[in-house]
């Protein structure tokens, strides 16, 4: 039995793994704010503060110690710096979940693994993950701390639908326009390659790496085996509510130049979504035999879409992001005109 630390431990990614591991013999303890504790399986034990507030966190360890820290919700250096005094003689591994966007795209090759370059000058995101692990590693090798490195891409659970493009306010505006019969944009000509993972089949892999003496030192990224074009992820997601896909195809380098700034698709398209990637997960597999992932993207959605039609309070509407869409549509029609007169 394993003593578990989990910051966050209530996000899309994390929330399942909070399930599972409550579901075992394991030890489980969050440190968050608190502002989810009703959605807490029981067993679980939380240290409620800010992990902002050095000193408190501190205070409110006291001499405790793990067996494994995770870390959900670091996204510059400074916060991974602060888990290093923090953690420093507290745990066996301490497990930093960066992100699959820090790889170069396009990599020189189409197969995504481990080894692939980290470089992305399109998304600052990316950048501070990239900044983050090295950092990390910096301290395994001069000193030994017991770091391990996780890189998820497209994670996806039944409170959200996985999009190319969407708004603010999430998926619902994208879902609302596919159910009017209206048409939903799909970056470039919708033939590049991507990979959605259900929070669940990731969580598995993820626990196996947990406690696991092959992972220390060592990155592994965790997805489905399965890999789909975008017109196949939109049409799945019709599919699911029995509509008809109406695709509107946009370059994505023009979608990226339109759009307004807090969208900001040029790192979300430009830096990951619109270059076609299949990650090879050997590693993982060897690190934690017998790992597979089960939900394939077309009965995923579909759970999705059931608690989502269950749920009014996940059905916020976007206005703003509606209007932009038929804008970006009105003008590329325009521009067809101009060439067939």
């Amino acid at each position: 039995m394993m003593k578990i630390l989990m910051i966050g431990g209530t996000g899309t990614i994390s929330s399942a793994i909070t399930r599972q591991l409550a579901e075992s013999e394991h030890e489980l303890w969050l440190l968050n704010r608190g502002n989810r504790q009703a959605e807490l399986p029981a067993g679980v034990k939380q240290i409620v503060a800010d992990v902002e507030d050095e000193q408190s966190v501190a205070e409110k360890l006291g001499d405790m110690t793990f067996d494994v820290v995770c870390e959900f919700i670091g996204f510059l250096p400074g916060q991974v710096a602060r888990d290093i005094r923090l953690f420093r003689g507290r745990t066996r591994q301490y497990v930093y979940i960066s992100s699959a966007s820090a790889y170069n795209k396009p990599a020189r090759g189409y197969i995504i693994n481990e080894g692939t370059t980290l470089a992305n000058p399109h998304w600052e995101y990316s950048r501070n993950k990239i900044a983050c692990e090295e950092l990390l590693m910096k301290h395994y090798r001069e000193e030994g701390f017991p770091v391990t490195i996780v890189r998820p891409s497209h994670t996806y659970c039944e409170r959200s639908v996985p999009l190319g493009i969407h708004g603010l306010k999430g998926s619902w505006q994208v879902v609302k326009r596919m159910m009017e019969g209206r048409p939903v944009l799909i970056q470039g000509d919708g033939s590049s390659l991507w990979t959605m993972t259900w929070n669940e089949d990731f969580a598995r892999g993820f626990i196996g790496l947990l406690g696991n003496p092959h992972a220390i030192g060592e990155a592994f990224q965790i997805m489905n085996d399965e890999t789909l074009t975008w017109t196949q992820i939109y049409q799945a997601i019709a599919d699911a509510l029995r509509v008809e896909l109406k695709p509107y195809y946009v370059s994505s380098a023009f979608l990226a130049e339109v759009c307004p700034k807090a969208y900001d698709l040029e790192g979300s398209l430009l830096g990951d979504k619109a270059v076609s990637v299949v990650f090879d997960c050997a590693k993982l597999k060897r690190a934690v035999p017998g790992f597979q992932a089960t939900v394939r993207f077309e009965e995923g959605v579909r759970r999705t879409l059931d608690y989502i039609l269950k749920h009014p309070e996940l059905q916020e509407e976007d206005p703003e992001f509606d209007q932009w869409c038929d804008k970006v549509i009105e003008a590329q029609e325009e521009a067809k005109k101009k060439f067939k007169l």
